[in-house]
């Protein structure tokens, strides 16, 4: 069983709280507070592993919580910090937050990790809150609360070349010749249920990934059938084999069949219908109707396809089909599909640290110099010709208190703001 798309939810470990404590010891008089710091939080990762092919781990276990941090003690001990938990996800795992739907992670490499979840700060012991006028502080800071999140995770396949078609044109037949998968063949529809990978290997050029998909029926893109579940896996490849029945041997006309298909990945996604495709007409072995074949030359001549004819069950053909696939993969680029959000995690990060922000005038004060490492983090993630990435950069500022500042400095409209080298005017 392939399980592809999963939804759950991860709590990040609290941070321990602080200590109330005072050094007490023989002949020290007024010792003074000694309570140590609380432990952060323990953090939550997803970890690619490559014992891992599916998400179906997920579908028994939909919650988890990394461990919380210790609080803190006397003699300014600091309280331990609770353990980071790794949950292992397979290679070509799509990760998004739900409640802010937004993608924020592609995981596509051996051994990558994602930091989903961030645990909590300790909280400050008492030794923090001494004062000259305040010598006994009696309080202390609590810990944090670790970082709660609902999280869909979408694994798409990772092939080059996807076959596409209506079930029972032979593509499994074909996936069977040119690699080593073995998907199950019989003669009836949709004997394909899960995606299969074979790595074919052609006598010139690189071996390349080639990833059979279960038919694509009418409806597909609005859920007919699995067909979304289908759809997905065809959204990471780089080329498609649209393989036709050119036998007819279903009672349906090859050429309508490859208009419904491309009709459904269009509504799908703009990404699908523009993929490179090479039209592949099977079963040319039986295919003694010459009015669908031609049919079928007129629809690539129209398209500007490219069109192959073979027979996967007597390999006549598939060895040019294949020498053919492997010289296009070399123009065709491995691209990220996945639009990831950049500035995903920064605002958490604002929460979690106490930031350092300096301002300085020049001249009459109408010149305002920003700086600081919070200013340094923000500005390597914004495209300061981009409106968007302004609009966010802005609603930065104003969360981590510059706005303020420079108001009460005294800016006006018309000042000039230089942020990391940049120049901004000022206006309310």
């Amino acid at each position: 069983m392939v399980i592809d798309y999963v939804k759950i939810s991860v709590k990040a470990g609290n941070g321990g709280d602080g200590a109330v404590s005072f050094r007490r010891e023989k002949y020290v008089a007024a010792g003074g507070p000694d309570g140590g710091d609380g432990g952060r939080g323990g953090s939550i990762y997803f970890k690619v592993d490559s014992n891992t092919s599916t998400l179906l781990d997920f579908k028994y276990k939909k919650k988890f919580k990394a461990e919380d941090g210790k609080r803190g003690e006397g003699a300014r001990r600091i309280g331990k910090s609770g353990q980071d938990l790794y949950i292992p996800v397979p290679k070509g795992t799509i990760v998004r937050d739900i409640d802010k739907d937004v993608v924020v992670a592609d995981l596509s490499k051996e051994g990558e990790t994602f930091l989903i979840a961030k645990g909590g700060r300790g909280g400050k012991g008492n030794t923090h809150f001494a004062t000259p006028t305040r010598q006994v502080p009696n309080f202390a800071e609590q810990g944090r609360k670790g970082q709660e999140k609902n999280i869909e995770l979408e694994l798409k396949m990772l092939a080059d070349v996807g076959l596409i078609g209506f079930p029972n044109v032979g593509k499994s037949t074909l996936i069977s010749m040119v690699s080593s998968a073995k998907p199950k063949i019989a003669n009836y529809h949709f004997t394909t249920l899960d995606p299969a990978l074979g790595v074919v290997s052609p006598k010139y050029g690189k071996p390349f990934v080639m990833a059979d998909i279960p038919g694509i029926i009418e409806g597909a893109s609005e859920g007919v059938g699995l067909g979304i579940e289908f759809l997905k896996h065809v959204e990471r490849t780089r080329l498609l084999l649209h393989v036709l029945d050119a036998a007819g041997s279903e009672g349906r006309n090859p050429v309508e069949d490859f208009k419904k298909i491309n009709s459904e990945l269009k509504n799908y996604s703009k990404i699908l219908a523009d993929k490179k495709q090479i039209v592949v007409a099977n079963k040319m072995d039986i295919a003694n109707d010459e009015t669908l074949i031609k049919e079928i030359e007129e629809l690539c001549k129209k398209e500007g396809l490219t069109l192959f004819k073979i027979s996967a069950a007597t390999k006549e053909g598939i060895d040019e089909l294949i020498e053919y696939v492997a010289k296009e993969l070399e123009n065709i680029p491995k691209e990220d599909i996945v639009e990831i959000d950049e500035m995903y995690g920064f605002e958490d990060e604002i929460e979690d640290q106490e930031w350092n922000i300096e301002i300085e005038t020049r001249k009459d004060g109408r010149y305002f110099i920003v700086s600081g490492a919070p200013i340094e983090r923000l500005m390597s993630k914004v495209n300061i010709y981009d409106i968007e990435s302004l609009q966010y950069m802005q609603k930065i500022l104003r969360q981590i208190g510059v706005m303020d500042k420079l108001k009460e400095m005294g800016i006006t409209n018309g000042d000039m703001i230089e942020i990391e080298g940049y120049q901004l005017d000022y206006t309310e």
